[in-house]
């Protein structure tokens, strides 16, 4: 397999962790930790595009190909999704940002700050179906790279099954610790928030509990009298799930739920892929009865 594959994979799966540990400005030191690692993040994320830009180039170009294969399409449009989130989240953080970039100033900061929030709960589910739809090329790089041995016992087979239907279920009890069906509706809820209803103030957004996670105000009310940032704002998430400021606790719970959407879409993806082929057999054999 190429060396680059390698990258690839090492590379992914240093984003994954990283980006579950977002979820938690309150592991590894805080929002220093959040801002740097975030921007490492950045570059992690935009060299795995560069690594990938022969295949962005070669659809990009035939994407109005009627031969170019709806599978195919599917993936571009999710990895466009993927795009445009995840360079939001990016550049809303250096907005918001209170450590590495404190004397940046925008209106309506707070719009930001909730938002940059919200997209984090929808891009954990794209990634998701992302790594679901890829899961198959995930196998084969672990198993040549770290776990080469090939299981033949048969009961093997089934523990895998259900430890997979374990993970999904402890996934499932950790979007509903954490109300994460409740912040994820919210996202739709704060992106109609115009900038004049978050300047001039109105209901405050709720939170899973029932509690004002925010009141709108005037984004120079979370400035202190010297115009720089508070160091210590929490935002919505000020009452984090996931094990507090333990790192651990906080990678189990957000990789239990992105694994939901993994399992749920590779399981899917085999399905379809199953009743196509069951298909193709059928229209074959009735092919062939008639030129009998």
């Amino acid at each position: 397999m190429k060396k680059k594959n390698y990258v690839k994979f090492a590379l992914d799966l240093i984003m994954a962790l990283l980006f579950v540990l977002f979820f938690n400005k309150q592991v590894l030191g805080g929002l220093t930790f959040h801002e740097i690692a975030g921007l490492g993040f950045a570059a992690a994320y935009f060299t795995h595009i560069f690594l990938n830009l022969q295949w962005v180039k070669k659809v990009t170009l035939n994407l109005f190909n009627k031969k170019l294969p709806w599978k195919t399409r599917g993936n571009y449009l999710l990895n466009l999704l993927l795009l445009v989130s995840m360079s939001f989240i990016i550049i809303s953080g250096v907005l918001v940002s209170r450590v590495i970039f404190p004397n940046i100033h925008v209106a309506n900061e707070r719009w930001f700050q909730m938002t940059h929030i919200s997209i984090s709960f929808v891009v954990l589910i794209l990634v998701g179906i992302h790594v679901g739809l890829h899961w198959q090329w995930v196998v084969n790089v672990w198993k040549k790279t770290i776990w080469k041995h090939e299981p033949k016992k048969v009961w093997i087979g089934y523990a895998m099954k259900g430890a997979t239907v374990l993970i999904l279920l402890f996934g499932l009890y950790k979007m509903s610790e954490t109300g994460f069906v409740n912040r994820l509706s919210s996202s739709g809820t704060i992106l109609g928030i115009g900038s004049q209803e978050m300047s001039e103030g109105g209901r405050g957004m709720k939170g899973e509990s029932g509690d004002l996670a925010f009141k709108h105000s005037n984004s120079d009310s979370f400035r202190s009298a010297s115009g720089e940032r508070p160091t210590n704002f929490k935002g919505n998430m000020g009452r984090e799930h996931g094990g507090g400021g333990n790192g651990l606790d906080v990678i189990v719970t957000y990789t239990g739920i992105m694994a939901v959407f993994v399992i749920l879409t590779y399981y899917l993806k085999k399905l379809t892929g199953r009743m196509k082929k069951n298909k193709r057999g059928k229209s074959n054999q009735s092919l062939q009865q008639t030129m009998n």
